[in-house]
């Protein structure tokens, strides 16, 4: 690799492509390298089943994506990227026929969700959540930062004091098995028991976000977010080589500085002899998160819910009710997997013709597993999927299966099947991967870390790579 750049980027997914643009931006030059054929990361699509049917590899559904400041502030609409929105964020069925439905209407929301007094009490909550979303996206979701705090004390207590209890105590607020199994549901994104601290706050961010500006789908799938990237990378002057795989620092060109979009166990493989001993032992204390056990299927016809209204919703969250959802999770911390597991589940044929020819539907469903697991939880997805849209099995004409270990394979970042970059457990949380005042620095100031495992965590939205960039201008570009 020839040619001194000012940084280089290992890493092409949205974390590294928005550090390379921010530093592009900024008028230093700019490598990424990609060890893989295309960018995206957790952001890809592919015909995984049969031609001409687009399926999202990972990623599918992005709540923080459309919110993303990096990525609003790019215009990635220029650059091909369409969001689609569902006229329901997220559908929550329940046995009895009825179900939570997320609305961006707030008071839409409140009246699905069983209770008068649920619906008052939501309204309540969500009112001002939504109202500080912006607030809360630029001031709170990344690193600790005191003075913005200080600046939003409000805000800060509105979302932040909620945010540090479990989902099942928020959950415990309302009285309907509606509103319960909602709040349970946006909890268990959080890939923790529901009786952990913080479980709430991913919840939280997530309703309060579907409110704010929706749960949007990228027409033609999620790979069109890291093409809009790439194409805003190149406009601002980087240069971008896929295929290549480093496995040693030492193989880049000559740099000002090294940002990895890559989780612990990869920094330590590739910049082990750059790192301090105290900083390298907490890299390898880090810990991993639970995995997904993922099914991409194609139907000759949308999926026959029991509940139409279901049908219009971009997720759906099949699990039951709040103690069936949080013995799910509860199972998975304890390294099993329960018979009914919790299942995330899109369908975004159902709004994006583009994604399947006509008569065909693409359905994207995971659960929550053990890290590393290597069991097969396909018939306990289906069966909860039939639960409640009988007749579901007898649509489908393809299917293809990713376990744990297949989605590392696919994206080293994935340790285990860890799609959020390391377990968002309160000890790891703003602290992630180490203990440091700038989480993204290293012991080596020419070195940073971008990647989901650092503050403000999984999720595609640019975050990460933003502020890791940031912090590069402020130190080893800093002129």
């Amino acid at each position: 690799m020839a040619d001194d750049v000012d940084a280089v980027v290992v890493g092409g997914g949205p974390n590294g492509l928005a550090a390379a643009i921010v530093l592009g931006s900024a008028g230093r030059s700019v490598r990424l390298l990609e060890a893989r054929d295309t960018v995206g990361g957790g952001c890809r699509s592919a015909e995984l089943t049969v031609p001409g049917v687009i399926h999202d590899v990972c990623s599918a559904v992005h709540p923080l994506g459309r919110s993303s400041p990096v990525f609003r502030e790019l215009g990635l609409e220029r650059h091909g990227l369409e969001w689609i929105e569902p006229p329901i964020q997220l559908a929550h069925p329940l046995d009895d026929g009825s179900a939570a439905l997320l609305r961006r209407d707030i008071d839409e929301t409140a009246a699905t969700l069983g209770h008068p007094d649920d619906a008052r009490t939501y309204a309540r909550w969500m009112r001002p959540l939504s109202a500080d979303w912006e607030l809360i996206v630029q001031s709170l979701l990344g690193p600790m930062r005191p003075m913005a705090m200080m600046r939003h004390p409000f805000a800060l207590a509105r979302f932040g004091l909620p945010s540090l209890l479990p989902a099942s105590m928020q959950a415990r607020r309302f009285r309907s098995p509606q509103a319960r199994a909602l709040v349970a549901g946006v909890g268990a994104h959080s890939f923790l028991p529901l009786s952990a601290p913080l479980s709430g706050g991913i919840g939280l961010a997530l309703l309060a976000s579907g409110h704010a500006v929706g749960w949007p789908i990228p027409r033609g799938g999620s790979q069109r977010i890291a093409d809009a990237l790439a194409s805003v990378l190149r406009e601002r002057g980087g240069t971008i080589e896929t295929g290549v795989e480093v496995r040693d620092l030492r193989e880049l060109p000559s740099h000002r500085a090294a940002m990895l979009d890559l989780t612990p166990r990869q920094v330590l493989a590739i910049a082990g002899d750059r790192l301090g001993g105290m900083y390298a032992a907490q890299l390898r204390r880090y810990r991993y998160g639970p995995a997904t056990f993922k099914l991409d299927l194609v139907l000759d016809g949308p999926i026959p819910w029991r509940n139409p209204e279901v049908g219009q919703a971009g997720t759906v969250h099949l699990g039951g009710g709040l103690e069936e959802i949080a013995a799910s999770e509860a199972a998975v911390a304890n390294g099993r997997v329960h018979d009914r597991p919790f299942v995330l589940l899109s369908q975004p044929s159902a709004f994006d013709a583009s994604r399947a020819p006509a008569g065909r539907h693409v359905v994207w469903a995971y659960c929550h597993v053990p890290n590393g697991w290597d069991g097969d939880a396909t018939e306990s997805i289906l069966r909860q999927i039939e639960r409640f849209a009988p007749g579901f099995r007898d649509r489908i004409v393809a299917q293809n299966v990713l376990r744990p270990s297949q989605l590392e394979a696919y994206n080293a970042n994935c340790v285990g099947g860890d799609i959020n970059g390391g377990l968002q457990h309160w000890a790891q949380f703003l602290t992630r991967p180490a203990v440091r005042w700038d989480p993204y620095s290293t012991p080596d100031p020419r070195l940073l870390i971008c990647s989901a495992s650092t503050p403000p965590g999984g999720g595609v939205h640019g975050l990460c790579g933003m502020h890791a960039a940031a912090s590069a201008l402020r130190g080893a570009l800093r002129s």
